[in-house]
């Protein structure tokens, strides 16, 4: 059986499309540096919000979304920190967007989301919900604050 030409440049149409959409999300992928983020098994320990610094430039923030805040709400971090962030929510689906560092998370009831950013510029860094999670959506913001350590 013979395929008509116009099959045969549909389909090498369709590879050569496939092939350049590939290309782009690795070359997006190491030029952003961007990382997807990881999904952990589910732990209760992840449920409280807080701060762990655990040396001088490394912390662990555990995030938890509910309607309709993140708690916690100010993050404190000294500049060139890497910040390890664990993320889950309290009752509905949530979105953790923070523009300025490309990234992009749900905040998932009974499931633990985890991605890791270092932040290398002093400034504030908005943390907002992209996800409708209710009457009060537009107000679920958090931030990251990041200022140069006092010196001693």
């Amino acid at each position: 059986m013979k395929m008509d030409k116009i099959e045969k440049r549909v389909i090498i149409s369709s590879l050569l499309l496939m092939s350049l959409f590939v290309f782009s999300l690795l070359y997006a992928k190491n030029k952003y540096k961007t990382d997807v983020p990881e999904c952990l098994p589910y732990d209760k320990a992840y449920t409280e919000p807080k701060v762990n610094q655990l040396d001088e430039k490394t912390y662990q923030v555990f995030s938890v979304a509910s309607m309709w805040q993140f708690q916690p709400s100010e993050i404190y971090i000294p500049v060139g920190s890497e910040v390890d962030f664990y993320l889950t929510s309290k009752d509905v689906v949530h979105g953790f967007n923070i523009a300025q560092k490309n990234i992009n998370m749900m905040a998932v009831y009974g499931a633990i989301n985890k991605t890791s950013v270092k932040f290398d510029k002093p400034g504030v860094y908005d943390i907002v919900c992209h996800e409708y999670c209710g009457v009060g959506h537009q107000n679920m913001r958090a931030q990251v604050i990041v200022n140069y350590p006092r010196s001693k």
